[in-house]
Order: structure tokens, then C-alpha cells, then sequence
């Protein structure tokens, strides 16, 4: 396996999903209701509603047109096109879920955004499933970057023999772990983490 591969998440990764989620829920009439820390992921934190309501509602996004055409989380174009000058390929580990023109919108999305020549392999596993299995059947011991927002998946990078970097988030930002974690505001740093070869 190359040691010019990046392995990496994507939604508050690559792809900003909470603004287009945020976007689409407000049309509907849901009202974010608690701004400032919060898990991204429990929704009932942001807009009211149970938890099962919140993975119901994000199971429908995610197999809406909405989901083809997601904009640029932060700096992650400039940071990717500055990797892939340098020899770089990515692999995408999603867990958007497996709907069919859902993974065909991801990877349209991705690569008019990052531009084809950046992703070796775009994976969508099952919706808000954990990558442990995945990465370690793939990735286990190779040493790759693994770039990640959820702080869950970050440690089983790191477990499975990764060198996890997490992007930094408020729903992130007070989790610690004894395994090595390095953490990125955005991806100018990361590209610092990678060239120095952390």
C-alpha cells in the first residue's frame, strides 16, 4: 500500500454536512433551537426533537438530492489540491449509508468539488455505523493518515495501527484519550502535521 495515500472521513472533514442539514431542516420548519457546544450527531440537543426523530430526519437527507451537492468544509479544497500536488490520493470512509443514489451522489459530489484525480476509492458504509471493522479489515497497521471529526472514530484509528488526526469541532473539542490523537483546526494545519510527517 502507498504511503502517498491519505485515509479520511468526510462530512466536517471534507464536506460541510451540518450547515446543508441545518439548511434543509430549517425549510421544513424545524428551528434550531440551541446554538454553541453540542454533539453534532444527537439531535434532539439542537432542534427538540427525540433521538429517534433525529436519526429518522438524517436518514432522509441523506438519500435527498441535497446530499450531491455539499459545500467545502473550511479550507479542505486548498488543503487537498496542496496534497494531491504533492503526490497524495485519498480514500473516503463514509458512514452516509448504502442507499445507491445516495453513495452515486457522494462520490459526484466529491470529486466536482476536489476533482477526480483525488480519491483512489470513495466508501459508504452504513449510516452512523463505526469504522473499527472497516479500517482495521483495510487500513490495520499500514501507519496511513486517518483524518476524522467523530471523536469515536478517531481512537479506533488509532487503535487499528492509524496516525488519527481530528478535526476540531465544538462537539469535539473536550473529548482526551490516552491513545495519540492529533488534532487539526483546519486543513492548512493538516497539510503542516503531514509534510513534518507526525
Amino acid at each position: 500500500m502507498s504511503d502517498k495515500l491519505i485515509v479520511t472521513d468526510c462530512d466536517g472533514v471534507l464536506l460541510d454536512w451540518e450547515k446543508a442539514f441545518h439548511e434543509w431542516m430549517n425549510y421544513r420548519d424545524y428551528e434550531l433551537i440551541k446554538e454553541g457546544p453540542r454533539n453534532t450527531y444527537h439531535f434532539e440537543d439542537s432542534f427538540g426533537i427525540t433521538r429517534d426523530r433525529g436519526k429518522e430526519l438524517v436518514s432522509y437527507f441523506n438519500e435527498s438530492a441535497a446530499i450531491g451537492y455539499l459545500e467545502p468544509f473550511r479550507d479542505a479544497v486548498a488543503g487537498v489540491r496542496e496534497l494531491v500536488s504533492r503526490g497524495y490520493k485519498f480514500d473516503v470512509v463514509t458512514s452516509l449509508g448504502t442507499y445507491g443514489p445516495s453513495v452515486k451522489l457522494r462520490e459526484y459530489n466529491l470529486k466536482q468539488v476536489f476533482g477526480e484525480d483525488s480519491f483512489r476509492n470513495i466508501v459508504c458504509i452504513g449510516l452512523g455505523e463505526d469504522k473499527y471493522d472497516y479500517l482495521e479489515e483495510h487500513y490495520g497497521d499500514s501507519g496511513l493518515y486517518w483524518i476524522e471529526d467523530k471523536f469515536s472514530n478517531s481512537i479506533d484509528g488509532a487503535k487499528v495501527g492509524l496516525k488519527s488526526i481530528l478535526m476540531e469541532h465544538l462537539h469535539n473539542k473536550n473529548f482526551q484519550s490516552v491513545l495519540e490523537i492529533r488534532r487539526a483546526a483546519d486543513w492548512s494545519e493538516i497539510v503542516k502535521i503531514i509534510e513534518k510527517g507526525d
